[in-house]
């Protein structure tokens, strides 16, 4: 039998650790049908990941063995079966089973008592099993982009008084129990894109719910709909709650046997309210707006000049300028930040299909260039570094990968690390320098220390770089733009943050989450017009709760 280096490197140095993925382990897995299973007998690991193979089709029974497993990854596979046998790992914390091809999940993973993160996203699963209310230490579910149609009965269960997050998008869910008021620690709840017609009211009674997103549904109650579509999750609760308290008292009047005078009165009141009510989400949704400037509005708007030397490297960007963006209250520039980040490993790939990067534009020195060195005369001052090439920050982040896995005992690395491979084998790596010659961006590696946003940053400069297409590129500076309004329009709902480290509380009473997008061109080295964004067709989709006004 063939011997698979990576397994007999972690034997003889008794690691914790190994991560298998792609083609090289996708071929060893075709060749013998299955995992070696040499890999079973790794008894100290505490983490294995198996990813990204297609030929991998189902797990040997043999993995009872590895009783040390505290995270077990079997993502974007072809798995159709899990043995029964996995409630033996015992110590299990993590189970990953995203993308893959299960119909159905053994019922062995109820017996997981120490499990708190479950992900089977993107099967084929029918039904989840029962009794994972026996998990009582989950966290994080997900189990989105299936075919389940409800939730088991003792999801709802107070057993699952750690269970934060619930994600079940794009499935065919049709009802939403009212006892999810038992979940004590829920904080966000996504059932969009299902087939719910009905929110009940208990919702509203989850102590630290903060995030809910009911999109794609067609709900019964169409004002509802609406707000669901376009409002923050507070004024969503605040609704439910209200219209809990009034089914409440309709209740209590019929019992009293409340004349049909009273009833009318009340009936006129009620219309007469919602449509106050109406008005006000009207104006609420309208408060969420984005501006455009054309170029010809603004004489010195930034132009990019893009190198022909490029195409070979990393050929597409856009770029755009924004005003309006409130960092200043609170934690709003920490949400945006967080926001960018999860971009990244969402829209972005994990910066394999685009990378974001974000600017003080009013550091910025124009116009600007779009160009590529090779790695020992590409100088820049990385964000919280000091001034290196490219080929000395590479070292340095190389060997604090390498620390940082010698002293977590893994094999693979974290943070900026992770996106070191993207590089190998580059001759000249591509970069953005600005009029002085200094490089403020290193795609996909990192922003220069220069041009670095903070909370008084009151115009940003975007820029969105890709090796795949141009629509990409504009896709994830759509849903960028997106992101922000909706975080604007959060932190001008919430104006007990605002003004927490402004100057003058007085004016930051006055925020506006209204956006300015300001175009900018990228040019030709002969200045010949390459791409403006945004044009007409970007920021065109149908998304009702933003206005792009041109």
């Amino acid at each position: 039998m063939e011997k698979w280096p990576e397994i007999e490197k972690a034997a003889t140095e008794k690691r914790r650790e190994l991560v298998l993925q792609g083609n090289t382990i996708d071929k060893r897995i075709s060749s013998i049908g299955g995992l070696t299973s040499s890999i079973y007998s790794l008894h100290l690991l505490n983490y294995l990941e198996v990813s990204q193979c297609p030929s991998l089709t189902e797990i040997h029974e043999d993995i009872q063995h590895l009783t040390n497993l505290q995270s077990l990854i079997l993502c974007r596979n072809k798995l159709t079966i899990i043995p029964e046998v996995i409630g033996s790992l015992k110590s299990l914390k993590v189970l990953d089973l995203s993308v893959n091809n299960l119909k159905a999940l053994p019922e062995g993973i109820t017996q997981l008592r120490e499990l708190n993160t479950l992900n089977v996203s993107c099967n084929c699963l029918d039904v989840l099993p029962g009794g994972l209310s026996q998990c009582t230490k989950l966290s994080t579910i997900n189990i989105s982009k299936n075919r389940i149609t409800r939730f088991p009965p003792d999801l709802y269960s107070e057993n699952l008084d750690l269970l934060s997050t619930l994600v079940a998008s794009d499935n065919l869910i049709e009802e939403l129990c009212g006892e999810i008021h038992k979940l004590p620690a829920l904080k966000v709840l996504d059932v969009s894109n299902n087939k719910v017609r009905e929110i009940p009211s208990d919702l509203s009674s989850c102590p630290k719910l903060k995030e809910i997103n009911f999109k794609g549904n067609k709900l019964s109650d169409k004002r509802l709909e609406k707000m669901v579509n376009g409002c923050q999750t507070k004024s969503i609760l605040d609704y439910l709650r209200g219209k809990g308290r009034k089914q409440g008292e309709e209740g209590v009047d019929a019992d009293r046997g409340h004349s049909a005078d009273k009833k009318k009165k009340q009936q006129q009141q009620k219309k007469k309210g919602k449509e106050t009510e109406e008005q006000d989400e009207e104006e609420e949704l309208n408060r969420m707006v984005v501006k455009v400037l054309h170029i010809s509005d603004v004489p010195t708007a930034l132009t990019v000049k893009v190198s022909a030397e490029v195409k070979d490297v990393r050929p597409y960007l856009v770029c755009c300028t924004v005003r309006g963006m409130n960092l200043k209250s609170g934690n709003a520039l920490k949400r945006f930040l967080m926001a960018q980040m999860k971009l990244h490993d969402d829209l972005c790939g994990k910066r394999t299909i685009a990378t974001i990067a974000t600017h003080d534009a009013q550091l910025l020195k124009g116009p600007l260039a779009y160009d590529v060195k090779p790695p020992t005369q590409l100088k820049i001052v990385p964000l919280g570094r000091r001034e290196m090439t490219a080929v000395e920050l590479i070292r340095h982040l190389h060997l604090e990968a390498e620390e940082l896995r010698k002293q977590k005992k893994r094999q693979n690395v974290t943070g900026l690390h992770k996106y070191l491979q993207l590089l190998e084998g580059k001759s000249f790596y591509p970069c953005l320098v600005d009029a002085e010659g200094d490089v403020i961006s290193f795609p996909p590696i990192t922003n220069s220390e220069k041009t670095k946003i903070k909370k008084t940053t009151q115009e940003l400069f975007l820029e969105v770089t890709s090796a795949a297409n141009l629509q990409t590129c504009k896709d994830v500076m759509d849903a960028l733009i997106v992101k922000m309004a909706e975080l604007n329009k959060f932190t001008a709902e919430h104006q007990e943050e605002a003004g927490s480290d402004a100057e003058d509380p007085a004016a930051a009473t006055e925020t506006s989450s209204q956006l300015i997008v300001q175009q900018v061109r990228t040019v030709d080295q002969d200045g010949n017009l390459k791409v403006v964004y945004p044009s007409k067709t970007d920021l065109s989709k149908d998304i009702s709760h933003l206005t792009v006004i041109w």
